[in-house]
């Protein structure tokens, strides 16, 4: 269906329909940074982080564990009006230390923004939110198995002036194939994404597409969300579909539905409660690598997943505390090897931001 030209085709359309509410929205939500021009210029630099605990039990009888799930640490900040920059590194990733994100970006007017370093791919909702901000536990299978993509590259982003209570952008970029750990490597084929986030009222709608070469098959992606945020609530509703080319593996694909309602309390230190319900689930998938055969081949089996949880908050401007308390229930279909830890669990986690 899609041969590898076909990305290089893509890209110019990518660059004029670029696509991402991500760079107003999504960006900020993943790495906590301030968009430029959104307060007043400094040159001295922010230093944020967020602290993620946890337990889990697996139901299933595979035991339990303790896990410092994450520790990151972000610096940013401004040496010009309109040049900004933005570092994050994870310290404790589950015992591991990784660098995520390393770029600068520069506003060059007229609503456009020009961004180079490692960075996420503009693609995809879900993928975006960061550990301060997870609604769950666990990502769902979208934001995590299917499409958790970061690059070492560049993009362009452009905020298109609409009436009020209007919010249109674009974003789009091109990137190294390889693993964002390995930066040395010449390639002949590049990844590329775009996105496009439009918001009126309390609705916001977003599409995009995505190319990646993780090993020697080209993969497309094309994803699309509906957020509404009507009061107390957040509803949201994704769905993510995963082509190989060459029909090397089957197609994939991803769908989340979820609900979250808070209110505000009043219990010791905490200040917000919170109730969460989601739906999410996948079919067969492989992340694009090939085995010793030179085939690829499904890491992650068809699954469905039901979660409910709750969450009390201490709020305070931009610190907060989360201690939340999720259940998950998994459904594999019949003779389904069902992963060590990806079977019915209870987690309990404390998250801090600062």
């Amino acid at each position: 269906m899609c041969q590898t030209n076909v990305p290089k085709q893509m890209l110019s359309g990518l660059l004029l329909l670029l696509a991402s509410g991500v760079a107003a929205d999504g960006v900020a939500a993943e790495s906590n940074a301030p968009a430029t021009g959104e307060k007043a210029f400094s040159y001295v630099p922010e230093i944020h982080g967020a602290l993620r605990t946890r337990y889990e039990l697996d139901l299933n009888g595979d035991g339990s564990r303790f896990q410092v799930r994450n520790a990151r640490v972000t610096l940013n900040g401004f040496i010009a009006p309109s040049i900004d920059y933005f570092i994050q590194t994870d310290l404790c990733d589950r015992g591991k230390m990784k660098i995520l994100d390393a770029w600068g970006r520069i506003a060059l007017g007229g609503g456009f923004k020009f961004q180079a370093g490692q960075f996420r791919l503009p693609f995809g909702t879900d993928c975006f939110k960061a550990p301060a901000n997870y609604v769950f536990a666990n990502r769902s299978f979208i934001g995590k198995q299917i499409c958790n993509v970061r690059g070492v590259g560049a993009k362009l982003s452009y905020a298109v002036p609409l009436a009020e209570r209007q919010k249109l952008s674009l974003e789009g970029g091109v990137f190294n194939p390889t693993a964002m750990a390995d930066h040395e490597v010449w390639v002949k084929d590049l990844s590329y994404a775009g996105k496009g986030v439009y918001s009126v009222g309390n609705v916001q709608l977003a599409t995009g597409i995505q190319s990646v070469e993780p090993d020697s098959v080209r993969i497309n992606l094309w994803d699309a969300t509906v957020t509404w945020t009507p009061g107390r609530w957040t509803i949201e509703g994704e769905y993510m579909n995963k082509h190989y080319t060459r029909n090397a593996h089957k197609a994939a694909h991803g769908w989340l539905v979820w609900a979250d309602y808070a209110m505000p309390v009043k219990v010791g230190v905490f200040n917000r409660a919170s109730f969460q319900a989601r739906w999410d689930g996948m079919t067969a998938h492989s992340d694009g690598n090939r085995n010793d055969d030179g085939v690829l081949f499904t890491n992650h089996p068809a699954r469905q997943r039901i979660t409910a949880g709750a969450t009390l908050s201490y709020v305070y401007k931009a610190v907060h505390c989360d201690v939340r308390l999720d259940y998950e229930k998994y459904f594999y279909r019949s003779g389904a090897t069902v992963p060590v830890g990806e079977g019915d669990k209870i987690c309990a986690e404390m998250v801090i931001r600062f």
